[in-house]
């Protein structure tokens, strides 16, 4: 599939925190949005249009995708044990009606495909993860580019570093530990809280994966949303309560035997576990090539940390 749609029709799948703002950037231009959930649920965001539907139902998704010109994957399975079941039907989905509808398809990715890394992430390492995670989201992609460049459909995807900003809550390593940490009491994080982290503000991924989308020249690959400095864990957090006038709290670290022993009991913790390189080294990512493309930078720290600090 190629050109370009002559419509200012967007459908974004899921009302997560890449979601909603994709939805409201879109909204505040004036474009014709409409969100995708299962339920159905009401974002609150003045202008956008909401339908309820299984977006792995190909023909269901493909007839609210007709007239598209981006549809927006900003899909996250809620249940984080059960990604090896729900996004293989869900991808395939979208990539049907993405082909069907014409639209651009446009991903909102991690960094999981890379695996465990030496130095700062470019675009142009190779997907070489081999936990199961790093996997699943490795092949997704891998899907779409063979798809985009059989000339089936026009694909891009944003890959993020791990999110903070307004409504990340319990889907950010910081914003999740916040509640506690703002009542003064101490908090747990997983891995070492002591080596550079890279933290996307989820905002600016909704602002880079819309420019992504709208631009042609910047399909058929993918691309990291400019972000902040690395900080530590701890450094990140002391920093969101710095920003509204609160102290930093005592830092507790879940790695090796503990993090082994938690995981026995906690299935979150034992996918978790697969993922804990990401924080026991630096983990650091590069983003160069989008801001020389796209003309953004991230929105500055000490605003990213008082939103976060915000909810």
């Amino acid at each position: 599939m190629t050109g370009s749609i002559p419509t200012d029709r967007h459908l974004v799948v899921g009302a997560g925190p890449v979601g909603r703002h994709v939805a409201a950037l879109l909204a505040e231009r004036g474009s014709d949005v409409t969100v995708v959930t299962r339920s159905g649920r009401d974002t609150g965001i003045p202008g956008v249009q909401h339908v309820a539907l299984d977006a792995s139902d190909a023909d269901a998704l493909s007839h609210a995708a007709d007239g598209a010109a981006v549809l927006y994957n900003c899909a996250n399975p809620t249940d984080y044990t059960q990604w090896e079941k729900v996004w293989p039907p869900l991808a395939a989905a979208l990539l049907t009606a993405a082909e069907r509808s014409g639209a651009v398809y446009a991903i909102t990715g991690n960094l999981y495909p890379y695996g465990p890394v030496d130095g700062p992430m470019t675009e142009d390492l190779p997907d070489a993860a081999t936990d199961h995670k790093g996997v699943l989201r490795a092949r997704l992609w891998a899907d779409a580019l063979a798809a985009h460049r059989a000339g089936r459909l026009r694909a891009v995807e944003v890959r993020s570093s791990d999110f903070v900003g307004p409504g990340v809550g319990a889907n950010g390593h910081v914003s999740r530990v916040v509640p506690a940490a703002s009542r003064g009491r101490s908090v747990t994080m997983i891995g070492r809280t002591d080596q550079p982290h890279t933290f996307t503000d989820v905002r600016d991924t909704a602002r880079t994966l819309v420019a992504a989308a709208q631009d042609p020249g910047a399909h058929g690959r993918t691309w990291h949303t400019p972000s902040n400095p690395a900080r530590t864990q701890e450094e990140a957090l002391t920093d969101v309560l710095a920003s509204v006038g609160l102290a930093p709290v005592r830092v507790r670290s879940l790695r090796g035997a503990a993090l082994a022993t938690a995981a026995v009991v906690s299935p979150l913790l034992r996918e978790l576990r697969d993922l804990a390189y990401q924080w026991e080294r630096p983990y650091v990512l590069a983003d160069a090539a989008a801001r020389a493309r796209f003309g953004i930078g991230p929105t500055p720290w000490d605003e990213v940390c008082r939103r976060t600090a915000r909810g």
